[in-house]
């Protein structure tokens, strides 16, 4: 299932745009659950058709992302619609809902997705789960497959930012600064809002009012993501989380989609020493999750593409 872009989106921002910015924000009939991790915090949980008789997909959002964001609830409602039990895992903080401890979460943040995994799978013995990631969920996901081996029957990554080191630098040039502005200001936010609960000058060194002076991913992951994580600095941050470096290991079937014009990531990130598991599709437009095809308004080809990879597992 090739992808060829609309006619009127056949550029590498308007396939990154048009889908955030002219979403269909349908109402879907989500079923919540709170889920409390290890270590006392929690994460919201997001059903849709819960159904133990139905494959399961357990779905990672983007930085950012929640249920609200439009390529989430394309996926999951597409999905439903054939025959498939779906349920996002927020990440910490991300639901709407501020979680309780000073950390957040992050690229390579796997824990918590392990948490969650495992009581699918408590709960559900013998259930066919699949695994969708979308950014940061996606390079969070190839991490985990690559340093845990679990029974998932497939998994799927869509535009992840394999080496984060080489996506910060990416992000900071260009008219990608765009992207990384929006994305900072709402990490800005979100600390803010942390700061309520939280005396970051004291855990980190950080000050509330240096929090309007970040601009950068290499700032904000040097001032607030590495130090509160247990990182010594940012480089050593994204070190270990970059996917890049457990892509060889990874023996779930996984299909990995990126755009050669991601003004994000870059496939060139990708190393010839892929593991056998991994079914790669590069195709020359698509954006950053993006992948609008079809006719002059576009149709999500990312979404059928999805479902037609799970249902051939």
């Amino acid at each position: 299932m090739d992808f060829k872009p609309s006619k009127l989106l056949a550029n590498r921002h308007l396939q990154t745009l048009y889908p955030a910015l002219f979403h269909r924000n349908s109402k879907l009939p989500f079923e919540i659950e709170t889920f409390t991790l290890s270590d006392g915090d929690f994460v919201d949980c997001y059903w849709l058709g819960r159904d133990t008789s139905k494959s399961i997909v357990i779905v990672f959002h983007g930085l950012g992302g929640s249920y609200r964001s439009g390529y989430i609830g394309r996926t999951m409602e597409t999905l439903s619609r054939n025959g498939f039990s779906t349920v996002l895992m927020h990440f910490r903080g991300c639901s709407g809902r501020i979680n309780l401890h000073p950390r957040a979460y992050h690229s390579g943040d796997t824990g918590d997705a392990l948490e969650w995994i495992e009581e699918v799978f408590r709960r559900y013995e013998g259930a066919r789960v699949h695994l969708i990631g979308f950014s940061l969920g996606a390079n969070m996901l190839l991490k985990l497959l690559g340093t845990h081996k679990l029974p998932i029957v497939s998994a799927i990554a869509i535009s992840p930012p394999l080496d984060l080191a080489l996506c910060a630098d990416r992000i900071n040039s260009g008219f990608s600064r765009f992207y990384q502005s929006i994305m900072i200001q709402n990490l800005n936010r979100f600390v803010l809002q942390k700061f309520q609960h939280h005396d970051y000058e004291k855990l980190i060194g950080l000050k509330k009012h240096e929090v309007a002076q970040i601009k950068t991913f290499w700032e904000f992951d040097e001032r607030y993501t590495a130090p509160i994580h247990g990182f010594d600095n940012a480089k050593h941050y994204y070190k270990d989380s970059s996917a890049l470096y457990y892509l060889p290991s990874i023996a779930t079937p996984t299909l990995l989609i990126m755009a050669q014009d991601d003004p994000v990531t870059c496939i060139d990130f990708v190393p010839p020493n892929l593991s056998s598991s991994i079914e790669v599709e590069f195709p020359t437009q698509g954006g950053h999750v993006g992948f609008v095809g079809g006719g002059a308004f576009g149709v999500y080809w990312l979404s059928k593409r999805i479902v037609e990879y799970l249902l051939n597992s």
